[in-house]
């Protein structure tokens, strides 16, 4: 049987794509453990022990609210033109978070690294889903869990042993010559075209997602922490948070019983936005 009925690159091309694939996988996995470990001498040497956790909380912000918007601007123009954003975006935030002269300039980079590692795993699992055939996936997929084990047990020790022998910076730098083998292999490689579909993106919907997971998520972050779990901030980001949520089920929702469940729920939610929300549709 011809390798093309089984696999659309042929076995050769969809192993070379699917290497380049993994290895962008491996960037977004890996870095959350080494720079775990190499913390500690970052912050003293830049001070600001106050914002540590923003470190890892950019990083998880923007890889949250990349996610949903990666995966559909990715049905639209296919996954090879967004792998590589989230590998430009990865390897622009590792480089400024390597070179930062202050605490307020890693953060801006991790933040920069996570809106490039938000696509970086998904498409990776969706693009498999592309090239390789169902009756072979699991198989294929199931290397997907050797790079997150190899990513925990690697990652603390790799990133010790740059802290101690090189510099913290080479933490974020070891991510250079990877990303540019994935972004290399995935440029050449992967060379399949998205089918023509008309498709529509709902900017609203996406606007409104976005900024409910980032509310949520500063919620999170700082309860308990910078502010009281009862205190007004807090309450405040939860309630937008599901705000946001409850709007977009009333805006998007097809469902008759969905919408008016969500425009229930605002009601009882009872805050100005709200009720002022419900004043505009009655």
């Amino acid at each position: 049987m011809n390798d093309r009925s089984v696999y659309p690159l042929g076995k050769r091309r969809t192993l070379i794509v699917f290497f380049g694939l993994m290895l962008g996988m491996l960037l977004a996995a890996l870095d959350q453990t080494i720079v775990s470990t190499a913390l500690p001498r970052i912050t003293q040497d830049l001070g600001g022990f106050e914002h540590y956790s923003w470190v890892f909380s950019a990083y998880m912000l923007g890889a949250t609210v990349t996610v949903p918007l990666y995966g559909k601007l990715s049905d639209i123009y296919g996954r090879r033109p967004l792998f590589l954003i989230g590998i430009a975006l990865f390897s622009t935030g590792s480089i400024v978070c390597g070179l930062s002269v202050s605490m307020g300039m890693l953060i801006a980079g991790r933040a920069i690294q996570g809106l490039g590692a938000g696509g970086l795993i998904p498409l990776a699992v969706a693009a498999i889903g592309d090239i390789i055939p169902p009756r072979s996936r699991g198989k294929w997929q199931g290397v997907t869990g050797v790079v997150f084990a190899a990513s925990s047990v690697l990652g603390p020790a790799v990133g010790g042993w740059l802290t101690d022998n090189a510099s913290w910076r080479w933490c974020f730098f070891v991510n250079l010559p990877l990303a540019a083998v994935a972004l290399v292999v995935v440029w050449f490689g992967f060379v399949r075209r998205p089918a023509l579909e008309k498709h529509t993106i709902d900017y609203v919907g996406a606007l409104l997602l976005t900024t409910g997971a980032i509310a949520g998520l500063l919620a999170a972050v700082w309860g308990g922490t910078q502010y009281p779990w009862s205190s007004p901030i807090i309450i405040g980001l939860f309630n937008a948070q599901a705000e946001d949520e409850l709007i977009r089920i009333a805006e998007r929702e097809r469902d008759p019983g969905a919408r008016e469940e969500a425009l229930a729920r605002l009601r009882r939610l009872g805050t100005p936005r709200a009720m002022a929300y419900l004043d505009r549709h009655r």
